[in-house]
C-alpha cells in the first residue's frame, strides 16, 4: 500500500498536464481519511483567479484520467477548489506574487525569539521573506516556515 505522501506525488505529476492546458497554477494538494473514504483535494489557482468553469474542467479531466491510471488504493472522494482568500503560502515565488498583502506565518524553529508572524509580506530576498508587523521587520527563512497563508485584510 503506498503512503499518502507518494499518493500526492503522483497525483502531482498526473494534474500537471491538465493544468497547463488551462494555464492554471497548483495550489496544494491535500490526500487524508475522511470518515470511511479519504479525501483527495486538489487546490488551483490562476492569475485573476480560477472560476467554477476552471474547477468543473480540472475535476472531469483529473477524474478521467484515475480512473485508467487507478494510482490510489484507498476510495476517496475528490474536490477541486480555488485556494480562496486565505490561500497557502508554500514557495518563495508565492511571496514573490503577493507582495504587499498580509500574511499570518507559523515557523518551526524560533525565528528572532517568536514562531509566528503576521503581517504585510515587504519583499524577498534569496531564501528569506521580510515582513513588517506594524513598525517591526522580520527576516523569515523559507526553510524554516511550518505554514503560511494569506490573511484576510478588510483594508485591501
Amino acid at each position: 500500500m503506498i503512503s499518502a505522501t507518494e499518493a500526492i506525488e503522483k497525483i502531482e505529476t498526473i494534474v500537471a498536464p491538465i493544468l497547463e492546458e488551462r494555464l492554471l497554477e497548483l495550489v496544494e494538494v491535500e490526500f487524508r481519511p475522511s470518515g470511511k473514504r479519504w479525501l483527495l483535494r486538489i487546490y488551483i489557482d490562476k492569475e485573476g483567479g480560477v472560476t467554477i468553469d476552471d474547477c468543473e474542467y480540472v475535476s472531469r479531466e483529473l477524474s478521467r484520467v484515475l480512473d485508467v491510471e487507478d494510482p490510489i488504493e484507498h476510495p476517496y472522494t475528490l474536490e477541486v477548489s480555488s485556494p480562496g482568500l486565505t490561500r497557502a503560502l508554500k514557495k518563495l515565488s508565492d511571496f514573490v506574487r503577493y507582495k504587499g498583502r498580509k500574511c499570518r506565518i507559523i515557523t518551526g524553529q524560533e525565528v528572532e525569539g517568536r514562531h509566528e508572524f503576521v503581517g504585510k509580506i515587504v519583499d524577498t530576498t534569496g531564501e528569506d521573506v521580510l515582513v513588517q508587523e506594524k513598525i517591526d521587520m522580520f527576516t523569515i527563512p523559507i526553510c524554516a516556515i511550518k505554514k503560511a497563508h494569506l490573511e484576510f485584510d478588510i483594508e485591501e
